[in-house]
């Protein structure tokens, strides 16, 4: 029987990765969406042409708790339940610490922090027993952030909900973890300027940014290693160690 996988923002990014890496291993795929139906759509083109796995997207934005009714109805509605979620979900506010405004501070705490937990709280009985949930977290999580306050804040804020979750998913008899990526060569990062990516490859030990394929290996481990709960691992290819 195959197995099946909720992923937030999988249909790009680090989340269509994880998505891939999953689905080479057979896990059929449930991906939501922000706004860009056109590029999801290709996704999930994509991923069943190559996987030839079931690929199901629904637009569901994080920044909208109201959204968390559109998952959960369409789980219940379709019956299904799940043996990982995947929190991926996330975004930020680059505004100066002058200029930010409190609408878009609570936007990213929405998108970030309170989404994800409200949305687990609806779902983790649809979780199976033995399953596993993994979360977004952020080198930026660990290290000052120096572009965005509030994310920075936002994800060592999950990386807390990481830690203090595993007591509270004990009765479900499912796992908790985190990921906390580096610089992954997403889109975002490849139309960086030049100059700001090289400044970034001098501080990492490794001299060069992550591949997508690499960071979504962990996530799977995460998610098929039956011990880890409780962990946020960081994979930063040596940041800030040269």
């Amino acid at each position: 029987m195959s197995k099946c996988v909720f992923i937030t923002g999988g249909t790009k990014g680090i989340g269509k990765a994880v998505a891939a890496c999953l689905a080479k291993s057979g896990y059929q795929l449930i991906l939501t969406y922000a706004a860009d139906q056109e590029t999801a759509i290709n996704t999930q083109k994509e991923l069943q042409a190559e996987y030839g796995v079931s690929v199901s997207v629904v637009q569901a934005d994080n920044s909208d708790i109201h959204a968390i009714d559109t998952i959960a109805t369409y789980l219940a509605d379709n019956d299904i339940f799940l043996d990982a979620v995947v929190m991926n979900a996330g975004t930020t506010c680059r505004d100066s610490f002058e200029q930010m405004q409190y609408k878009d501070w609570e936007r990213v705490f929405c998108t970030n922090v309170h989404f994800p937990v409200f949305l687990l709280q609806r779902i983790v009985s649809r979780i199976k027993k033995g399953g596993s949930v993994v979360f977004t977290g952020s080198l930026m999580g660990i290290e000052p952030h120096s572009v965005s306050l509030a994310y920075g804040v936002t994800k060592s804020a999950v990386h807390s909900l990481v830690k203090n979750l595993v007591k509270f998913l004990v009765p479900y008899e499912v796992r908790v973890n985190g990921v906390a990526p580096g610089f992954v060569d997403t889109e975002w990062q490849k139309n960086k300027p030049k100059e700001i990516r090289q400044n970034i490859e001098r501080k990492v030990a490794l001299g060069r940014f992550c591949d997508p394929e690499e960071i979504a290996e962990v996530y799977k481990m995460l998610i098929e290693n039956g011990y880890f709960n409780g962990e946020v691992v960081v994979v930063d290819g040596g940041y800030s160690y040269k």
